[in-house]
């Protein structure tokens, strides 16, 4: 994970955190004046508490107690461990909002027997009620505090939302990991394949200019040489440049035109400037390569157009080509190139591509849009 990546998740982390301590405030009457009252009101602290060893409990949830019991499928000692924390958080909140009765002043034992309340009649406005007896005042006992069952459910509902929230989270996040692994493990499949086809004639055509002594020779062995050096060494990492992706991208298309040589018309440009970009390797080939695969035969007029246009960050590839008449094989392969061209696009740039394709008749064409870091 790059750090700029890792300094937004550290970010949207610590709003989440800022937002869920905050749910009780928002919702509440006195709104965020009750945070005035937190040395005042113990149990206003002790609610702010409670939420903080929630925050603690999901992390310890999501980075220990997941991966290490829930994931290895010791279903009984994860049970036994989320008890276990319920009950130690349930234990810390009732210690702290429910003081000793020598230390509650409302609830204090009185010492001897003391006599009712009695005398003359309180001072203030004219007394308008029946005439005074001297009889004891009333004992108007303090507010009561909410009920324990109350703050039990009110507990147990944030505790079973963290439960919930970080499985969720977890689970998912080790779906993705899951695909991902899945993606690259076919990809390093399609990589030590290399189209063993293309390779093929690419090395005929090589030879028989070779044969003829033609200057392209060189050239041809070059970018060949180049052209395997980035699949097998470049390739491997999660992001390269965009100047040696399109580099490569170029290798492929002369290459080609040197096995086809006038069979196939090819129109390849490059707008804007690559350098500084960083994009996911191998990403644009196959849509390339799938161009090649429909529209080139020796017996029809096969027209191929790639277009690559940087704008900003923004990337826009095009690609097109004549239907003509290919073998079947080369259908399939091409398909599954495409399948996993698009789920590698749906998870390396989730938010941040379009993908469309005009699968016509006489033509294919396919448009993609890539908002690069």
């Amino acid at each position: 994970m790059s750090m700029s990546r890792r300094i937004l998740v550290i970010a949207i982390h610590i709003l989440c955190c800022l937002a869920f301590l905050a749910l009780p405030y928002i919702f509440a009457s006195g709104g965020f004046s009750r945070l005035t009252q937190l040395r005042q009101n113990p149990h206003e602290l002790t609610n702010l508490l409670s939420y903080l060893l929630m925050i603690g409990f999901f992390y310890l949830n999501y980075y220990v107690l997941i991966p290490t019991l829930f994931f290895k499928r010791a279903y009984v000692r994860y049970g036994i461990c989320i008890t276990g924390s319920f009950l130690m958080v349930l234990s810390v909140l009732v210690g702290l909002d429910r003081p000793t009765l020598l230390d509650n002043p409302f609830l204090r034992p009185m010492s001897g027997e003391q006599p009712p309340p009695t005398g003359p009649p309180p001072t203030g406005p004219p007394w308008k009620g029946p005439p005074w007896t001297g009889s004891p005042l009333p004992h108007v006992p303090p507010p009561a505090k909410p009920a324990f069952p109350l703050e039990l459910s009110h507990t147990l509902f944030l505790f079973l939302v963290g439960v919930f929230v970080s499985l969720s989270l977890r689970i998912n996040n080790r779906w993705r990991e899951t695909e991902r692994e899945k993606l690259q493990a076919e990809l390093s499949y399609l990589k030590a394949q290399i189209n063993p086809h293309f390779l093929f004639n690419t090395l005929n055509s090589i030879y028989s200019l070779a044969i003829e002594q033609s200057d392209q020779t060189p050239e041809a062995i070059v970018k060949l040489a180049s052209f395997l050096r980035y699949v097998i060494q470049d390739a491997q990492q999660d992001q390269v440049s965009l100047a040696k992706e399109l580099a490569y991208i170029g290798h492929y298309v002369t290459l080609q035109k040197f096995r086809l040589d006038d069979t196939v018309q090819v129109d390849y440009q490059i707008d804007g400037n690559p350098n500084g970009k960083q994009i996911a390797p191998l990403i644009l080939i196959s849509f390339i390569e799938n161009a090649f695969k429909y529209g080139v035969s020796p017996e029809e007029l096969s027209v191929i157009q790639i277009h690559i246009c940087l704008t900003g960050n923004e990337l826009h590839c095009r690609v097109f080509n004549r239907k003509v008449r290919v073998l079947p094989d080369a259908a399939t392969a091409s398909g599954i190139g495409l399948a996993n061209t698009t789920a590698r696009l749906q998870l390396l740039y989730p938010a941040q591509h379009r993908l469309l394709i005009d699968d016509n008749p006489d033509f294919f064409s396919v448009d993609l849009f890539i908002s690069l870091n």
